[in-house]
């Protein structure tokens, strides 16, 4: 069990960032981190509560073969396909990591001391494909404090709404749009009320938003750069914090509406949203950019740990930095529209180019497994 003491815990920006309300993450996860103690090490001193892992993770993690030999030989043995080798060494890993936060888990209530594992991303655009592997998910993992993250793509809205429906946690990922934001809280109130229909105890139920910060910044640096004009210029880095506050901005008006307090009276939870992708890209910025700058009560950071490290030797906590940029955020995007750059259109691109670009890591990941397990005398199909 972890004990975490004011003695080990590390004190400073990490320590801060939890005070002001903001559940710390790590975004990354393998066997070697988990069986060396190094997660376990991360919670006691470091502020972390939770763990997000996607398909690019997972590539890296699994391709690399540190600590899954044993795995690999017993499923090559077996002649699974590569599609089960995979889902059982991910889910094995997620399986162990719930068992290391689950103190946390208990500690909150199931607010965090969660981890989360994605659906394959080959079904990202298929609701009724999306919503049996989540399923499947769960019951493999097999721990309460588990969510299912599933992609908010189209086909991705009705497929919260009925695993939210059946009881599961979900983390809904891929979200860089404020219109497709709305969109999934909206998804997943309709499944809290499903859920309460079917009797569920909606006080059993956690989803958390993932909106994808860095990425959009990325992305529309680019177009202002090659404008290349002062104005143009001058609003680089600007655009993803405006984007992530005014994402705040609809969960507070969602969340306090006559439709959420139904749901609240019935004890459900918020879906809060989660800061993702926020490594820096541009070494131009501050390596903590998209921490100092997003600080805001009931969200989540999900960080890679280059981005924790940072944060807790040099990180620059002052307290919210969100509700009062609403304005400023607004005239921001504006701006960037005024100038030929289409909200609309980066956004949409962003969406697509996070989809493929899971896929293409799963598909990876499926290669690495197949030559592993093909190695060890087994044709893998």
């Amino acid at each position: 069990m972890i004990k975490v003491t004011e003695a080990t815990a590390t004190a400073g920006a990490l320590k801060r960032l939890s005070d002001e309300g903001v559940s710390i993450w790590l975004d990354d996860l393998s066997r070697k981190r988990i069986e060396s103690g190094n997660l376990a090490e991360l919670v006691a001193t470091k502020h972390v509560v939770g763990v997000t892992t996607n398909p690019s993770i997972f590539q890296a993690a699994i391709g690399s073969g540190a600590g899954y030999e044993e795995q690999l030989s017993d499923l090559a043995a077996r002649g699974v396909t590569v599609d089960e080798a995979v889902r059982m060494m991910t889910t094995a890993d997620v399986r162990a990591a719930a068992d290391v936060l689950r103190p946390v888990y208990d500690a909150t209530g199931g607010r965090d001391g969660r981890v989360s594992i994605e659906v394959d991303p080959r079904l990202a655009h298929n609701t009724r494909a999306t919503v049996a592997e989540a399923k499947q998910l769960a019951w493999l993992v097999d721990r309460p404090n588990v969510m299912i993250k599933i992609p908010a793509t189209r086909a991705g809205l009705p497929a919260i709404t009925e695993v939210i429906g059946l009881g599961i946690s979900v983390n809904v990922t891929l979200i860089f749009s404020l219109e497709r934001y709305r969109e999934v809280m909206d998804a997943y109130l309709a499944g809290l009320e499903k859920a309460a229909k079917k009797g569920l105890d909606l006080a059993t139920i956690h989803s958390v938003a993932s909106f994808f910060v860095s990425r959009v910044d990325s992305e529309i640096d680019k177009r202002l750069t090659v404008l290349g004009t002062e104005q143009a210029l001058a609003l680089k880095g600007r655009a993803a914090l405006a984007n992530a506050r005014l994402a705040y901005e609809a969960y507070e008006e969602v969340f306090s509406g006559e439709r959420w307090t139904s749901l609240g009276d019935a004890r459900a939870n918020r879906q809060r949203p989660l800061w993702a992708s926020t490594g820096v890209k541009d070494p131009a910025y501050k390596d903590t950019l998209y921490v100092d700058d997003l600080v805001a009560p009931g969200t989540v950071n999900t960080m890679p740990e280059a981005t924790l490290n940072a944060t807790a030797d040099h990180g620059d906590i002052t307290g919210d930095t969100v509700t009062g940029g609403y304005a400023q955020a607004r005239a921001d995007l504006a701006a960037v529209e005024a100038l030929g750059i289409s909200y609309d259109e980066v956004v949409r691109q962003l969406e697509d180019e996070g989809v493929a670009k899971f896929e293409v890591a799963w598909q990876d990941l499926l290669d690495a497994v197949t030559k592993s397990l093909n190695s060890k005398g087994v044709d893998a199909e």
